[in-house]
C-alpha cells in the first residue's frame, strides 16, 4: 500500500499511526505538492521489490523526500541500494541487510535489524533504534551508522571508511580486517577485537575481553579526544570521551617475514 501523508517535518514518534489518505499507483502522475507529502508504504500490502524501486527511482527525479515504511516485520533488504538524499523512517523489526549500499539517504529503524545493516554503505546515515545482528556496517566505505543497544559478531568488519557509534556492547571479531574509519563502542567488546585490522581508529569505552592479532591500546592523546568528542556529538551520544580508551594496529601484519615462513 503506497500512501502520501501531509506531513511539516520528519516524523520520529514511535508508533506513528498515518493520516487517512488516498493510495496512490506506484507509477503515475505526481502531485505539484509532492515535496510537502511524505510516501507512505506498508509492507504487509506491498513487496519489497516494489519498495526498493521505488526508492531507486528518487535518483532519476525526486518526487518524494520523506518515507515511511510500516509491517517491516522482519523482512530482509529493506531500502537496499538508496542512491539520493531521502529521509526513511522505519517502523519496526528489519531483517537482513537493511539499508545496505546506501548513498546520501537519512535512514532510522525504528526497532532492531539483523544481519549486515548498512553494509557497503558510501554515504549519509542508518540509525537503529534498538539492536543490530552480527556484521553490522561490513565493508562500508563512508557514511554513519549509529546503534543504540548492542551490536553481534563482527560489527564493522572489513569497514573502509565508515563512522560507527555503538551505545551498547559489541560481539566478538569487532572490527576484524578493519581498514579505515571510526568504530566507538559505549559498552564492553567481546573476544579478538581489531584483528588483524589496519588503520581503523577504536574507542572503546568498557572491558574488552581480549584483543585480536596485531590490535594494541594506543596513547589517547588530545586530537584523539577532539576526534572521539566530534564523532559522539556527531551521533547524538551523551558520553564523557576521558572515559574512552584507543586501540589501534601495531602495524606487524603489513608485510611478509622470511622468519615466519615456516608457518605457511
Amino acid at each position: 500500500m503506497f500512501q502520501s501523508t501531509p506531513v511539516t517535518g520528519r516524523q520520529d514518534t514511535e508508533g506513528l499511526t498515518p493520516l487517512p489518505c488516498p493510495i496512490l499507483p506506484l507509477k503515475g502522475e505526481v502531485s505539484n505538492r509532492s515535496q510537502f507529502l511524505m510516501k507512505t508504504i506498508d509492507l504487509s500490502a506491498a513487496s519489497v521489490r516494489d519498495l526498493n524501486q521505488a526508492l531507486h527511482d528518487q535518483a532519476k527525479q525526486i518526487t518524494e523526500h520523506a518515507w515511511t515504511i510500516t509491517h517491516p516485520d522482519g523482512k530482509h533488504n529493506i531500502a537496499a541500494g538508496v542512491d539520493e538524499a531521502l529521509k526513511i523512517d522505519i517502523y519496526g523489526h528489519a531483517g537482513y541487510y537493511c539499508a545496505g549500499m546506501n548513498k546520501k539517504a537519512d535512514v532510522i529503524i525504528h526497532g532492531n535489524a539483523g544481519v549486515g545493516v548498512a553494509e557497503n554503505m558510501m554515504s549519509g546515515s542508518v540509525r537503529v533504534k534498538g539492536s543490530a545482528s552480527q556484521s553490522a556496517g561490513a565493508t562500508a566505505h563512508g557514511g554513519l551508522l549509529v546503534i543504540e543497544g548492542d551490536a553481534g559478531a563482527r560489527c564493522g568488519i572489513s569497514m573502509k571508511g565508515i563512522d560507527i557509534v555503538v551505545r551498547g556492547n559489541a560481539g566478538h571479531m569487532s572490527c576484524f580486517l578493519g581498514q579505515a574509519g571510526r568504530l566507538v563502542i559505549c559498552g564492553d567488546v567481546g573476544d579478538n577485537l581489531g584483528d588483524s585490522l589496519y588503520e581503523v581508529h577504536i574507542y572503546v569505552k568498557g572491558r574488552v575481553k581480549s584483543l585480536g592479532s596485531d590490535c594494541i591500546e594506543k596513547e589517547m592523546r588530545p586530537e584523539h579526544l577532539l576526534e572521539l568528542t566530534e564523532l559522539l556529538e556527531r551521533a547524538g551520544v551523551k558520553e564523557n570521551p576521558e572515559a574512552f580508551r584507543r586501540y589501534g594496529s601495531a602495524r606487524q601484519l603489513y608485510n611478509f617475514k622470511v622468519d615466519n615462513a615456516h608457518a605457511y
